[in-house]
């Protein structure tokens, strides 16, 4: 069997020098590269791909973002991230990566990551999601989120935190009476903050329970929860995520 690949890499040479590697390796037919994310996903809408051969740093959404987009579909490639960058190998494993190639690598290590995919074909599985051993963001040293403000960087302690959530061209954080902007996607929120407090709500929106006044049911199914923040905010509850909220909170 062979597996349909695709390079996603925004520099030229980097995909070259991983479709010459790939060469010898029979169970891997390169059929496809893109420079960036929106043309990865246009070409993985056109043709099932089995694998995909991912780098991290590209303009728009980032490598991390491009897989966990991925792994809401019912059956999404396999990801081998391909990156300079080993600060985000803790992050990849959480988008459900197969492996981390940091570059540059030889390749044996492009076998090992080659074999570990395969094993997982011959399985009929795919990757497992990681399995964490206690609460997401519980760990002491996430307990603050790096803001914005006034060209300052605040750390805010998450305890402070009403809601998250994107706005325009941002991520922004709103306090009791402030609102703060972030480089951190809602994605790697929900990593950071601690989920047993923090609710997503909505695709846009992160919510701190603790902060809700009131829960307003709303259209067809859906919630709009009432915070005790200084402006009495207003937060969206998805029909999806109303049934969660409701066994949740055991309403």
């Amino acid at each position: 069997m062979k597996l349909k690949a695709l390079i996603v890499d925004d520099e030229y040479p980097a995909r070259q020098e991983l479709r010459f590697m790939l060469q010898p390796f029979k169970e891997v037919e390169v059929v496809g590269e893109a420079t960036n994310a929106k043309e990865a996903l246009s070409l993985i809408n056109a043709l099932d791909y089995s694998l995909l051969f991912l780098d991290i740093n590209m303009p728009g959404m980032n490598g991390l973002e491009l897989s966990a987009a991925l792994q809401q579909r019912p059956n999404p490639p396999y990801v081998i991230f391909v990156t300079a960058y080993e600060e985000y190998a803790l992050k990849a494993f959480e988008v459900n990566a197969v492996d981390y190639l940091l570059k540059p690598f030889d390749e044996k290590r492009l076998r090992q990551a080659l074999n570990k995919v395969m094993r997982l074909v011959e399985q009929g599985k795919k990757p497992p999601v990681e399995v964490q051993s206690k609460p997401r963001g519980n760990d002491s040293h996430l307990n603050r989120i790096p803001v914005e403000k006034d060209g300052k960087t605040i750390l805010l302690d998450q305890n402070d935190l009403y809601y998250a959530c994107t706005q325009d061209d941002g991520v922004y954080l709103k306090t009791f009476q402030e609102s703060y902007m972030t480089r951190f996607t809602l994605k790697e929120l929900e990593v950071r903050l601690d989920m047993r407090t923090f609710f997503r709500a909505h695709r846009c929106y992160i919510v701190n329970l603790t902060k809700v006044k009131e829960i307003v049911p709303f259209f067809n199914g859906t919630y709009t929860l009432i915070l005790s923040d200084k402006q009495h905010s207003e937060v969206p509850v998805s029909r999806s995520q109303a049934k969660k909220l409701k066994a949740l909170l055991g309403i």
